[in-house]
C-alpha cells in the first residue's frame, strides 16, 4: 500500500537526497533512509460528485478528534484489576484450578478494595479532593511552570523497584490540567496523579505491580497448588504470566500515559523476598482466615517438595529417607507450622521451596561435609577413597551403582553452565520497553516514530548478522529445568552405601563431623537477617551447591544460606544449648575465683 501511495512522488529527500518514501500511521510521508518526516500527506480519491476530485486526509483525523481518542474515564484500581484478571487467566491456562480467578482472586481483591476504600464503601478514597485541589492550584501559574512541576512529580514519585521513569517523548506533549473534567491530562486515568501525590497512611497497603503477584501467590497457596513462589516468579520472567509492559494490552479505550506509566511500568523483575513479604502483609491486611491445612500429603510439604528438587538436582533417591528424618527431627513438617494463619502473630511465614532446599543442603553436609577438606584430592582423603571405591564397584556392575559425588559435580556443573549461558543471553536480548510507543501528541509523534523505526531497523540488522532466528511460538513451561534422560548422567538410582554404616538397626553416616554456617543467629529486629553470607568465607563445594539451587529457584544464594543456618540451629539445638550453658557456668565460676583471689590479695 505504501508503494502505491508514494510512487507518484519522486522528489528527493532534503536531508539525504534519496527517493525512498513511506507512510506513517498519520498518512504523512517519511524517508525510509533517514526517517525524515515531511508535511506532505497521501492523496485519497473520494467518491464525490466532482470527477477526479482529490482530498487530503490524515488517518484517524487531526482536525476533529473522536470521542474514542479521549478514552474512558478509568481509575488506577481498574487497571490493576485488569492485570490481576489476565494473570489469573494465564495461571488457569497452565493447569491451575478453575476456582483461582472467580472464587479466590476475586474474593481477595474485593476484600482489598473494601479495606483500602477505592470501592465497595460509602466514600471511596478516589473521591478525596485534597490531591485534586493541590494540582488545581497550578492553574494560576504559567504553562512552563506547570510542566516543570509535573515533570518533577513524575521523576520522583515512585520507587525504582516497582516502576521506571518514562521518557519525555512519551508524555512531553500531553497538555495541562482540564478544569471541565476535573482530571489531569498528564494521566490517562482519573486518579493517576492523585494516586502518586497521596501520602501513604500508616496502615495502608498500596497496590503496585509486585503486589499483583502477591495476590496470585496467596490464591495458589489457598488452593495448595503445585506452583511455588519461585515457580511463579520464573513463569513471570519467562513471559508466561503477564507482567512486563502489561499495560500495552489494556483495552483501546483505557489510555495509558504520563503518571500511569509510573504506576504500571516496571524497571526490574520482582524479588522473592519482596513478593513473599507483600503476600503475608496482604493476607493480614484483608484479614483472611486460616488457610487450608498443609498436611503430609500436600505438595507443599517438605517431604514431597524435596523429592522434586532431588530429581531436579540429579541427586540420589536414597537421600529422601534422610530428609524425612531431618524434617521430623526439627518439626518443620507439622501442619501447624506449615499452615498460614494471618490473624496469628506467631504464625510462621514459611518459604516452602527455600525450606525444602535448605533441608537438602543440610543432608548433603551430613553425608559429605562439603568443607573442601573432606573432598580434597589427596590420596588419603575420604573423598578420594570413596570416589575410587565407587568407580571400581560401578565398573564391576555388582548390584546398585554407588553415588560418586566427584562425577556428579562434573556432570551437573557442565549442565548448569550451559543453561546459565542460555539464560544470560535471553536476559540480554529481552526488550524492557514496549514495542508499541505510547503517543498522544502530534508534536512528538514524528520524532518518536523516527527513533522507533531506527531501533527496529538496527535490531533487524543485528539479528541478520548474528544469525539469530526468532522462535515462532513461545515454548511451553515445564516443572523441571533439566532433563537427566541419559543413564550415564543420571544419579537418581545410585546408592549411598559408600558413605553410610549400619549400627544395629539404624543407618548412620561414616562422616562424624559437621560445621555450622553460623555459630550464632542474628536477631531479625537488630539487622533484619538471621545470618550473613559472604561467598569468599565459605568452602567452594558449599558455594557450588548453594549456587546450583539458587539457579534452579532464581533466587540469591544468601537467601538459601539463611534458611540453612536456621535449619541447622533447630537440628543441633540441644547440643548448642548445652554448650552455651557450660560456657555460662564456666564464666560464672571464673568470676567467683577472680573475686576470691582479689579478696585474699587485699
Amino acid at each position: 500500500m505504501d508503494a502505491e501511495d508514494t510512487r507518484d512522488y519522486n522528489e528527493p529527500c532534503v536531508q539525504c537526497s534519496d527517493v525512498n518514501w513511506g507512510l506513517t500511521e498519520e498518512g504523512r510521508f517519511y524517508c525510509r533512509s533517514c526517517h525524515n518526516v515531511i508535511e506532505r500527506t497521501r492523496e485519497v480519491l473520494t467518491g464525490d460528485a466532482v470527477t477526479n476530485a482529490r482530498a487530503q486526509s490524515i488517518s484517524k483525523g487531526l482536525k476533529k478528534k473522536r470521542t474514542l481518542d479521549k478514552g474512558w474515564e478509568w481509575y488506577v484500581c481498574e487497571g490493576f484489576q485488569y492485570i490481576l484478571w489476565k494473570q489469573a487467566e494465564a495461571l488457569q491456562s497452565l493447569g491451575v484450578s478453575s476456582k483461582l480467578k472467580d472464587d479466590v482472586v476475586c474474593n481477595i481483591w474485593r476484600r482489598y478494595l473494601q479495606k483500602s476504600k477505592p470501592a465497595y464503601c460509602d466514600r471511596p478514597v478516589n473521591d478525596d479532593t485534597s490531591c485534586t485541589s493541590q494540582i488545581s492550584t497550578c492553574d494560576s501559574d504559567t504553562d512552563g511552570d506547570r510542566d516543570l512541576d509535573i515533570t518533577r512529580l513524575l521523576e520522583s514519585s515512585c520507587s525504582g523497584n516497582d516502576t521506571d521513569p518514562v521518557s519525555d517523548s512519551s508524555i512531553g506533549g500531553v497538555s495541562s490540567f482540564s478544569k471541565s473534567s476535573g482530571k489531569s491530562t498528564w494521566s490517562g486515568s482519573v486518579d493517576g496523579i492523585s494516586y502518586l501525590l497521596r501520602k501513604k497512611k500508616k496502615d495502608e497497603l498500596r497496590m503496585s505491580m509486585p503486589m499483583t503477584l502477591a495476590f496470585c501467590y496467596l490464591a495458589l497457596l489457598w488452593l495448595r497448588e503445585s506452583i511455588t513462589l519461585s515457580d511463579l516468579l520464573r513463569l513471570v520472567v519467562d513471559g508466561h504470566i503477564p507482567y512486563l509492559n502489561v499495560y500495552k494490552d489494556f483495552p483501546e479505550e483505557m489510555k495509558v500515559y504520563g503518571a500511569d506509566l509510573k504506576i504500571f511500568h516496571v524497571a526490574s523483575w520482582p524479588s522473592y523476598g519482596d513478593v513473599h513479604g507483600k503476600a503475608h502483609a496482604l493476607a493480614a491486611f484483608v484479614e483472611l482466615p486460616r488457610f487450608p491445612d498443609i498436611a503430609e500429603g500436600s505438595f507443599l510439604h517438605p517431604n514431597i517438595l524435596c523429592m522434586k528438587y532431588l530429581m531436579e538436582a540429579n541427586l540420589p533417591d536414597d537421600m529422601h529417607s534422610w530428609i524425612c528424618r531431618v524434617v521430623k527431627k526439627i518439626g518443620v513438617g507439622e501442619t501447624d507450622f506449615l499452615t498460614l494463619h494471618p490473624s496469628k502473630e506467631s504464625s510462621q511465614k514459611v518459604k516452602y521451596d527455600i525450606l525444602a532446599i535448605a533441608v537438602i543442603v543440610v543432608v548433603l553436609k551430613l553425608l559429605f561435609l562439603l568443607d573442601d577438606e573432606y573432598e580434597c584430592e589427596s590420596d588419603n582423603s575420604p573423598f578420594r577413597l570413596l570416589s575410587n571405591y565407587a568407580e571400581e564397584r560401578n565398573k564391576s556392575n555388582k548390584g546398585c551403582p554407588l553415588f560418586d559425588i566427584k562425577k556428579w559435580y562434573m556432570v551437573v556443573k557442565n549442565a548448569v553452565d550451559v543453561e546459565q549461558k542460555k539464560w544470560n543471553e535471553e536476559r540480554i536480548r529481552r526488550l524492557w520497553r514496549s514495542e508499541k510507543p505510547l503517543l498522544y501528541d502530534a508534536r512528538y509523534k514524528s520524532n518518536v516514530l523516527k527513533r522507533r523505526q531506527m531501533v527496529v531497523d538496527l535490531q533487524r540488522q543485528f539479528r541478520t548478522l548474528s544469525g539469530l532466528v526468532e522462535p515462532t511460538e513461545k515454548p511451553k513451561p515445564s516443572s523441571f529445568q533439566f532433563s537427566w534422560a541419559d543413564e550415564r548422567d543420571c544419579f537418581h538410582e545410585h546408592s549411598l552405601d559408600g558413605v553410610l554404616q549400619e549400627k544395629g538397626n539404624v543407618s548412620t553416616t561414616l562422616n562424624r563431623k559437621y560445621w555450622l554456617g553460623a555459630i550464632k543467629l542474628c536477631r531479625k529486629k537488630a539487622c533484619g537477617h538471621l545470618a550473613h553470607y559472604e561467598e569468599s568465607k565459605f568452602p567452594y563445594t558449599y558455594q557450588f551447591v548453594l549456587n546450583l539451587f539458587a539457579f534452579l529457584l532464581r533466587v540469591q544464594p544468601s537467601l538459601i544460606h539463611k534458611e540453612v543456618c536456621a535449619v541447622e540451629h533447630k537440628l543441633f539445638y540441644s547440643k548448642l544449648h548445652k554448650k552455651s550453658k557450660r560456657k555460662k557456668r564456666a564464666g560464672t565460676a571464673l568470676s567467683h575465683e577472680n573475686k576470691r583471689v582479689a579478696t585474699v590479695s587485699e
